[in-house]
């Protein structure tokens, strides 16, 4: 029986390949774009262009209600609390492999595709569907891919990832795609500029207002422009003139201070975290030897993580690591294998 597969078409170059190389495997192809925040309408328009040049459907679908209930909205909430989320990932988990998954079965196919660089294994002894990283160390996204279910992995197709970026152009080249040569996105699709400040107050409506930094010692040292503002580790456009460079160390959002200190002030020897993902097992069983990863733009280190009462796992690092930020994700591995994924709630000292 022929397999059917939609492919999430965002109307860049990687999705493009991953659609015709999912007919190249004997998939019956529907395209896919996902209409979340607006545009121009140059990426739908360049991506029914490659469904239309490989003859297959294309369908758009507006969902950029949803897009902002499961993301931006939970976006702002994080931010005013204090933490710095990771939307790309809340998105990944809600949209990008959560409503799509929703808009395949609704259209008869059995599996989602895109062009993500991860790969994904079917144990043969669990049965359980394990994520690994890509062959591609520079383009791997299995940090941002470690949030997804055991069900979602199931269905889930990533054709790239054996590829290096530049087998993926060759591809589109040699088809005349439209979008061959076209660059990357890099923001985060509705903060462009990456002013999150300037967003959260036109999206709110609401003012942030100033308040004090203080030094690790708790004294005042200079006015910020809304502690929502600013992020862990931060150093840049503080507006501080100390006479020795500083960093955002702490903020306390109920008294709307930032406490500000030197880098020496920012590394921890360990993280808490919550909602875990578990992919060799359906819950940690002991204490185990793992790298980890809490930025993508990182190379994993050596660490333990050992399990806690309600869902917690704490992981301790070899050496510290610095600006270990709440709010974003940890991804923990053995070699290649995804061991598993959380969201930090706790950096500790």
């Amino acid at each position: 029986m022929e397999k059917s597969v939609l492919i999430g078409m965002s109307g860049g170059v990687d999705s493009s390949v991953a659609a015709y190389l999912m007919g190249e495997q004997g998939f019956r192809c529907v395209g896919a774009t996902m209409l979340l925040y607006g545009s121009d309408g140059r990426d739908a328009r360049d991506a029914a262009a490659v469904a239309a040049r490989l003859g297959i459907p294309h369908h758009m679908f507006s969902l950029q209600a949803e897009f902002e209930k499961q993301v931006i909205s939970q976006f702002v909430s994080a931010y005013e609390r204090g933490l710095t989320p990771n939307p790309c990932i809340q998105c990944n988990r809600c949209m990008k492999f959560g409503r799509l998954l929703e808009l395949a079965r609704d259209l008869g196919c059995e599996y989602v595709a895109s062009g993500h660089y991860a790969r994904i294994r079917q144990d043969g002894g669990s049965g359980r569907f394990l994520l690994y990283k890509a062959a591609d160390p520079g383009k791997d996204q299995s940090y941002f891919l470690a949030c997804l279910s055991q069900e979602q992995l199931r269905h889930i197709q990533f054709p790239l990832g054996e590829l290096t970026k530049a087998e993926v152009r060759q591809i589109a080249e040699e088809n005349q795609f439209v979008t061959a040569r076209k660059k990357d996105s890099q923001d985060i699709c509705f903060v462009p500029d990456g002013d999150y400040g300037a967003f959260l107050e036109r999206y709110t409506g609401v003012v942030y207002p100033a308040g004090d930094y203080l030094d690790l010692q708790g004294n005042v040292v200079g006015k910020h422009q809304g502690a929502v503002r600013y992020t862990l580790g931060q150093r840049k456009g503080l507006g501080l003139a100390l006479g020795h460079p500083v960093y955002v160390c702490g903020k306390d959002m109920e008294k709307n201070t930032v406490t500000v200190g030197g880098n020496e002030a920012l590394f921890s020897r360990s993280l808490r975290a919550e909602n875990w993902n578990w992919y060799p097992f359906p819950a940690l069983p002991a204490p185990m030897r793992v790298t980890a990863k809490i930025r993508h733009s990182q190379s994993d280190f050596p660490a333990v993580v050992t399990p806690e009462e309600g869902g917690f796992a704490r992981v301790d690092f070899d050496t510290p690591q610095r600006a270990v930020t709440p709010g974003q994700a940890v991804a923990l591995y053995q070699g290649d294998l995804v061991i598993g994924g959380g969201t930090i709630t706790e950096a500790i000292p």
